[in-house]
């Protein structure tokens, strides 16, 4: 009787338990599925000339002095920075980075930015917003939280990293790998 009942609250637990694997391993098969979705990657590079096009709006209060690499911890910086399609500042602007960073590391070499991205790119023109982690001398990668124009509904990633950090302008190389889900290309 007590192997039976064990066997018979096995079975009601199976049972509860069938709709919860399935969804699971569906879900699971989905997550991997990427064909068919549309991507574009490509790369650019961001000019920031200190006083120019990025200004520091609050200096923080501890760790390193000002520097083309560091500020100190809690600074609070702006900018609206070109964005080329070489490393010279003199090739064809298509673009213009936007936003703020807050030096958040005591070593005055990490920050939290938050920038929009506008590009005017052959078949496709809108802007594209990020959030994340910086590091000054270091790649970085920071996830794309949205988009307007034909960025809309648009996700992935930007990596930055430095290019030139002598002088007054430093340079980023800005590598963009964007991907739209297929309810964003099913119309077009």
């Amino acid at each position: 009787m007590a192997l039976s009942l064990h066997n018979y609250v096995l079975a009601i637990l199976l049972l509860a338990l069938l709709p919860f694997l399935a969804t699971s391993n569906s879900h699971h098969h989905h997550h991997h599925h990427h064909h068919g979705l549309k991507s574009l990657h490509f790369s650019l590079f961001q000019h920031e000339t200190i006083n120019k096009t990025g200004y520091i709006i609050v200096t923080g209060v501890a760790g390193p002095p000002v520097s083309q690499t560091t500020v100190p911890f809690g600074t609070l910086f702006a900018f609206e920075d070109p964005m080329t399609v070489t490393a010279n500042i003199s090739s064809k602007t298509v673009g213009i980075a936007e936003g703020t960073s807050i030096a958040s590391s005591l070593d005055g070499l990490r920050s939290i930015s938050i920038a929009k991205i506008t590009l005017n790119l052959k078949g496709h023109k809108g802007s594209i917003s990020i959030v994340g982690g910086t590091h000054n001398t270091k790649p970085a990668d920071h996830p794309v939280v949205g988009g307007t124009g034909d960025f809309l509904f648009v996700q992935g990633y930007v990596t930055s990293s430095p290019v030139d950090l002598q002088g007054q302008t430093v340079v980023y190389k800005i590598e963009f790998h964007l991907y739209w889900p297929p309810y964003a290309t099913s119309t077009s």
